[in-house]
C-alpha cells in the first residue's frame, strides 16, 4: 500500500508548532537538550530571552493582540494575491500587502519611531508629498483631448462627484445610527473621498484628516477601483434602456498643440483663484501635463511618467501597508468604511449615468449615457468598462475616447472636491 509523504509546507508548520509548545518549557527549567543550567540560571534567563525575542513568541504566546497580528498577516497576504493572482491594481495592492505583513511582525519595530516604516510615511504620506508626485505622473501619462475636444462632458466628471458628498452624509448618520462606529466630520470627509475613485486624492485627503484610518480608506479605494468591472456594469445597466446603449457617437475632432498647452495653465489659473485648497493636487496634475504637451522637456515627460512614478508608488505602498497594523486595522469602524466606499462609488457611477441621460433632453446630437459612469477617476479602466458595456449593445459603437472625456474629468473634480473638503473642514 503507498503512502504519500507530507508535503514540506505540513513539516514545516510542525516544527513550529512543536518548537512553540517545547521551546517555552525548556526556556523555563534551563534544561533544553544539551544544556545545563548555571547556579545562578544564566543559560535559563538567556534561552528565556532568545524565545521571548522570536515571531513565535509574539504571535501565539501574547494572547489577542498576537493573534490579530496574525490575522492581520492573512489580510496582507490576501492583498499580495489579489494583486498577482486576480491582476487587481497589482501595482499597488502588492507593496501594500507586503507593508501589512512587515507592519504585523513582531518586535520588528519597523512602524516604530525610528523604523523605516514609520519614517516612509512620516517623510511621504504624513506631509502629502507622495501623492503629489504620483499626481504629476498621472499628469505626464494623461491625454486630456477628448476633454478638451468635447467640453461638456466635464459636466458628466462632475456629476460623479456626487457620491463623495453623499457619503459625506451617510458616514455622519451611520456614525450617529451606531454606537461602536464614531466618526468625526474629518473622518466622514476622508472615507468619502473613496467615492471619487482616486487612490492618490484618498491618501492624500486621509493622511491631512484621518490618519489613523488611512490603512482602510486606501484599502477600500484601491479595492473598488480594482474591481470597477464588476461594480459598474450592472448599474449602468439599470439606469439605461438598451437603446440609449446603443447611441453612436461621432468621431471627436482634432484638438490643437496650442489648446493642449493652455489648458493646464488655465485650469491651475482657475484653481488659484477660486479653491487655493486644490491648489496642491490640481497644480501637480497638470505640471506633469505641461511636460507631456509642451514637447521641449520629453526627459522630464518621461522620468515623472515612469522612473519617479514607479519609485513613489513602492514607497507609497510599504508607507500606506505600515497602517495596516492589527491594533489599526481589525476595527468594527473599518467594515463601516468598506460599506461607505462600496455606497460612494455606486453613487457616483449612476449619477454620471443619470445626468447624461439629462442632458440629452436638451441636446441635438445625443451622448451615449454610459459614459457618465466613466466620471469616476479610475484612469483608464472606467473608461474601458463604458465602451465594453456600449459595445455589447451595438457591437459598431466604439466609446472609449468618447468616456475618456469625463474619465480624465473625473481625476480633476475628484481633487477639487479634496480642495473642498480640505477647506471646509481641514
Amino acid at each position: 500500500m503507498n503512502t504519500r509523504r507530507p508535503s514540506t509546507i505540513v513539516l514545516i508548520v510542525l516544527v513550529l508548532l512543536g518548537l512553540c509548545v517545547l521551546f517555552p518549557a525548556f526556556a523555563a527549567s534551563g534544561e533544553a537538550p544539551g544544556l545545563e543550567a548555571d547556579s545562578d540560571g544564566g543559560t535559563a534567563a538567556k534561552l528565556r530571552n532568545l524565545w521571548e525575542s522570536t515571531g513565535l513568541h509574539g504571535y501565539f504566546t501574547d494572547g489577542l493582540t498576537g493573534f490579530l497580528k496574525l490575522a492581520m498577516v492573512g489580510v496582507g497576504l490576501l492583498l499580495i494575491y489579489l494583486g498577482i493572482a486576480r491582476k487587481f491594481e497589482p501595482l499597488l495592492l502588492i507593496p501594500i500587502g507586503f507593508g501589512g505583513l512587515l507592519a504585523n511582525i513582531p518586535y520588528g519595530g519597523m512602524t516604530e519611531e525610528g523604523g523605516f516604516l514609520y519614517m516612509i510615511f512620516d517623510i511621504g504620506i504624513d506631509t502629502g508629498l507622495f501623492p503629489l508626485l504620483i499626481f504629476m505622473g498621472v499628469g505626464a501619462m494623461t491625454d486630456f483631448g477628448p476633454l478638451l475636444a468635447n467640453p461638456k462632458t466635464a459636466l458628466l466628471g462632475a456629476a460623479a462627484q456626487l457620491g463623495i458628498f453623499s457619503t459625506l452624509l451617510g458616514a455622519l448618520w451611520l456614525s450617529g445610527a451606531i454606537d461602536a462606529i464614531d466618526f468625526s466630520i474629518q473622518d466622514a470627509s476622508a472615507i468619502a473621498i473613496i467615492g471619487g475613485a482616486d487612490g492618490p486624492t484618498a491618501i492624500f485627503l486621509a493622511g491631512k484628516l484621518a490618519p489613523e484610518l488611512l490603512g482602510a480608506i486606501a484599502v477600500a479605494a484601491y479595492s473598488y477601483m480594482a474591481l470597477v468591472p464588476i461594480i459598474q456594469p450592472p448599474i449602468m445597466r439599470a439606469f439605461t434602456t438598451r437603446e440609449e446603449r446603443q447611441i453612436e457617437m461621432k468621431q471627436l475632432r482634432p484638438v490643437k498643440k496650442i489648446e493642449r498647452i493652455v489648458f493646464p495653465l488655465m485650469v491651475v489659473g482657475i484653481c488659484a483663484l477660486l479653491l487655493p485648497s486644490a491648489s496642491p493636487l490640481v497644480g501637480m496634475l497638470m505640471l506633469g501635463n505641461l511636460f507631456k504637451e509642451c514637447g521641449v522637456v520629453e526627459r522630464l515627460s518621461r522620468t515623472a511618467a515612469n522612473e519617479l512614478i514607479n519609485i513613489v508608488t513602492i514607497l507609497l505602498g510599504l508607507g500606506v501597508g505600515s497602517k495596516l497594523a492589527a491594533d489599526k486595522f481589525l476595527q468594527f469602524e473599518t467594515l463601516g468604511i468598506l460599506g461607505l466606499g462600496l455606497l460612494a462609488f455606486a453613487i457616483g457611477t449612476a449619477s454620471g449615468v443619470l445626468l447624461a441621460k439629462l442632458m440629452n433632453l436638451f441636446l441635438k446630437e445625443k451622448i451615449n449615457p454610459l459614459i457618465g459612469s466613466a466620471g469616476v477617476s479610475a484612469v483608464p479602466m472606467a473608461a474601458r468598462v463604458s465602451n465594453k458595456v456600449g459595445m455589447e449593445a451595438n457591437p459598431n459603437n466604439y466609446l472609449l475616447m468618447h468616456a475618456m472625456g469625463p474619465n480624465v474629468a473625473g481625476v480633476i473634480g475628484s481633487a477639487v472636491a479634496a480642495g473642498v473638503l480640505l477647506a471646509l473642514v481641514g
